[in-house]
């Protein structure tokens, strides 16, 4: 199992003539993970880290830890964000014995931060030489984010936000950090969406957060007064196998029996049956189909929504009579439309069965040329982006999601804050992309518009409810874009090479049996820098553009 390692970021703002503007640096070209991605100054907790709790003034261990819901170490969260704000950025929020913060001129900001990078001295006892002691109650606690199961690098993160010391200038170190920019939040954002700035979703997620704030006063106002709420960490109550079940904070089930059973009564399934009907919220049934397998996982869950009077369907799976049977009897034969998030054959070759049952008119995109896909699912009436579906259980906004199939939407019940996600979000697992339907670089250009839509969880079309739905999308688009960085190093170390020849150091973590799939992947990638004017096929080989 992956390390957890606990690591801090700190936010630092000021009022600028645009309005509040907060710091961000650019991480090296050469970094591991997210190479070029613009963040916050931070880093993981540091075992020297404890030390300095002698030297923190305006609030105990004790006070910052309840308020981080932790037994005890919150202060250690933040005495790392001011280290690593010192060491990447050149910015310190101590004082002296007047209470005065260090001047740009200050030696601790200059020979100091060198010694402290370098390992010459540690933070203690850089801050004792100058006698200076850090005002704690300055930072304020701003989010939490816990990198999902399965990336190679785990962090247990606490955000914090803090006014940047006023007589200071903010430098990159050259080394970790080679850029670094004031903006105001909005202008981050935008600049991400253009593609002219690399941002991670924890950052996003912040920015936005502070985009709601024209000042600095009432931002951290508001930060003082109303901490996140905390993150679940206590097994929940549940039933397996018909017996009493304690699931674990990451087990795949665990934010499905959290979201079912709220007072922890031990009724909810940590378990997917196929035929089992599972009530997910008002109107709102899942049934599993008896398909698993390798690509299927537990099989393909079909969604009912329904009053009792109209019902609907999202992705009734394989032409499964017996499950198709299942669907008809909970709805009472009274079924008006039955949707597709897209058209592979574990996901809507049962449309058709169902509208020649029923008359259900079918409403999707049509299938594109492709072995995997339903060359009988013909749409009576094609959604269009944006388009909101009146349904039983509240509106349902539809969303063109291509990427994983060109045909592909994912479909969010607002009143809900759910998102039917089809192949988009798979648990356990990363999506298939598979060239030329499948389409990076469009798979990662509609995950980062998700992240722009107001939902909390995920039901996708395998697998259990997805919690923490943001920090999910994020974990996709961290592994992607770090995969994309190792195929690069691959196409520079060993290109110009076949696809065949690049794919094993790619993908040097991938079991041998599986690299048949990974050169699927690794070709969209390897397209992916094509257009992008980073890479280019020269007769059957790939070459690398970049310098």
């Amino acid at each position: 199992m992956t390390e957890i390692r606990p690591a801090a970021t700190l936010a630092l703002v000021r009022d600028g003539h645009r309005g509040l503007e907060v710091l961000l640096l650019q991480r090296t070209w050469q970094a591991a993970f997210l190479p070029g991605y613009f963040v916050f100054p931070g880093g993981a907790v540091d075992l020297q880290d404890p030390d300095v709790r002698a030297l923190v003034s305006g609030q105990d261990d004790a006070t910052i830890s309840q308020t981080l819901s932790l037994d005890e170490g919150g202060a250690d969260y933040m005495i790392a964000a001011l280290r690593e704000c010192l060491e990447e950025a050149g910015l310190l929020l101590a004082v002296d014995s007047q209470g005065r913060l260090p001047a740009g001129d200050h030696p601790v900001l200059t020979a100091g931060r060198e010694a402290l990078r370098r390992s010459d001295t540690s933070f203690r006892a850089l801050c004792e030489q100058h006698g200076l002691v850090l005002p704690l109650d300055r930072l304020a606690y701003l989010g939490h984010w816990v990198t999902p199961r399965g990336a190679p690098r785990r962090f247990d993160t606490r955000f914090f936000v803090a006014l940047a010391p006023p007589d200071q200038q903010a430098a990159h170190d050259g080394c970790e950090t080679i850029d670094h920019a004031w903006l105001p939040p909005v202008e981050a954002v935008a600049a991400h969406r253009q593609g002219r700035m690399a941002l991670g979703y924890p950052t996003l997620r912040t920015l936005r957060l502070l985009a709601d704030f024209s000042t600095t006063e009432a931002l951290l106002r508001h930060a003082h007064a109303n901490p996140p709420t905390p993150r679940p960490s206590r097994p929940w109550p549940a039933r397996k196998g018909g017996t009493a079940w304690q699931v674990e904070p990451d087990s795949p089930a665990y934010a499905e029996v959290r979201r079912l059973d709220p007072h922890r009564q031990g009724t909810a399934r940590a378990e997917l049956v196929p035929g089992r009907v599972v009530q997910l919220a008002p109107g709102v049934t899942r049934i599993t189909a008896p398909n698993a397998g390798v690509m299927t996982g537990p099989g393909t869950n079909s969604y009912l929504l329904g009053d009792g009077h109209d019902h609907l369907v999202i992705d009734p799976g394989p032409a499964e009579p017996a499950h198709l049977e299942r669907l008809l009897a909970l709805c009472g034969g009274r079924l008006s439309r039955v949707l597709v998030t897209h058209t592979h054959i574990d996901h809507s070759p049962g449309a058709a069965w169902l509208k020649a049952r029923t008359g259900a008119r079918l409403v999707g995109l049509p299938p594109p040329l492709g072995d995997s896909q339903d060359a009988s699912f013909e749409p009576d009436y094609r959604p269009h982006h944006g388009e909101r579906l009146a349904t039983p259980a509240g509106p349902l906004k539809v969303l063109h999601t291509p990427g994983h199939a060109s045909n592909h939407l994912c479909y969010l019940l607002e009143p809900a804050w759910l998102l039917f996600a089809g192949d988009q979000v798979m648990q356990g697992s990363t999506v298939v992309i598979n060239p030329p339907d499948g389409d990076m670089a469009a798979y990662l250009e509609v995950l980062d518009a998700l992240g722009e839509e107001p939902f909390d969880t995920i039901a996708p079309g395998h697998g259990f409810l997805i919690g923490e739905a943001h920090a999910a999308i994020d974990y996709l688009m961290t592994h992607r874009l770090a995969r994309e960085h190792k195929v690069r190093r691959a196409l520079a170390r060993h290109g110009p090479a076949p696809l065949e020849a690049l794919t094993p150091h790619a993908y040097d973590d991938v079991p041998a049996e599986k690299l048949r799939v990974a050169t699927r992947s690794a070709l969209a990638h390897l397209l992916k820098l094509e257009t992008e004017g980073r890479a280019e096929q020269q007769a059957g080989l790939w070459v690398s553009r970049e310098d």
